[in-house]
């Protein structure tokens, strides 16, 4: 069906976090609170980043891409959230829903392979620094980074395009406060099974994939840290890590719980605060 017959939706009404008036104003400043510290954490990594020589090396080029990535998934979301909290036609177009469905799903994916990617890079130089500036060269950073935004960027595409060919007859309705593909699928007039698997398929397996990865990653670390004999020495190797599964166990513990499970709505919209506004917040702060 041509995209233009099949729907008749021109537009959708986000239903938005339901709560109490008198609550709304803490939520709001809250969530303005986690936003405003999002950009300027981040970006202040970023800019030290690029800005310090000594800190030109694969572990901090990684960190400022997460960082870049942590600023625009939560501006993906947050900013529309917040000016929705103040109306009272909480609307979105059709393609602005869909964008909105592929930022959220490109960026999302982006970070998770990134932090398979971080993971490997603090392995390298747990288990062979003195070949560590030769086995994370520029080039292979480079194309380290480089996949990771190519990977999640067409992963998020197959998603937005499944997404937009479905016939949206109506209610317009989004039982969420930003266009996720889960709720989307609920709203079409049309057999949804194709995307569902594709959703588990496709996004399963990035996530199992670069969670494994990680923790393979891990499991190597934890093998040449009982090898070093001082205790200082292993204090200061796990403090390299830390952070990192800190941030790791966080991303996947709510993504498995919101796209593993069948969890119910509000137990998916808190999930989404967590995912969207809460932890964009705290990587820079535990790195």
């Amino acid at each position: 069906m041509s995209l233009d017959n099949s729907t008749f939706v021109t537009g959708f009404v986000l239903t938005g976090l339901v709560i109490q008036a008198d609550l709304q104003v803490i939520l709001i400043l809250s969530f303005l609170f986690f936003y405003i510290v999002t950009l300027v954490a981040n970006l202040s990594i970023i800019i030290i980043a690029i800005s310090d020589h000594t800190l030109h090396i694969p572990m901090y080029a990684f960190l400022g891409n997460l960082a870049f990535v942590d600023i625009c998934f939560s501006s993906v979301v947050v900013p529309k959230m917040l000016t929705d909290f103040m109306s009272q036609k909480k609307m979105i177009s059709f393609w602005g829903c869909m964008l909105q469905i592929h930022f959220f799903h490109f960026l999302g994916s982006t970070e998770a392979i990134l932090f398979s990617v971080m993971s490997f890079d603090r392995y390298v130089a747990i288990a062979q620094p003195l070949k560590y500036s030769t086995i994370m060269s520029y080039n292979v950073c480079l194309c380290l980074g480089s996949c990771s935004w190519v990977i999640g960027f067409f992963h998020a595409l197959v998603h937005t395009i499944m997404t937009a060919r479905l016939p949206f007859c109506g209610p317009n309705i989004v039982q969420h406060f930003f266009c996720d593909v889960k709720p989307m699928l609920n709203l079409a007039c049309t057999d949804v099974s194709l995307n569902l698997k594709l959703l588990a398929i496709v996004t399963g397996a990035i996530a199992t994939s670069t969670l494994t990865l990680t923790i393979l990653s891990y499991v190597f670390i934890s093998k040449f840290l009982l090898k070093i004999k001082t205790s200082q020495g292993r204090k200061r190797a796990l403090s390299t890590c830390s952070g990192h599964l800190t941030l790791v166990a966080l991303f996947y513990g709510t993504a498995i719980f919101t796209y593993a499970t069948k969890g119910s709505l509000d137990e998916d919209r808190t999930a989404a605060i967590i995912f969207t506004v809460i932890t964009p917040a705290l990587n820079p702060i535990i790195y």
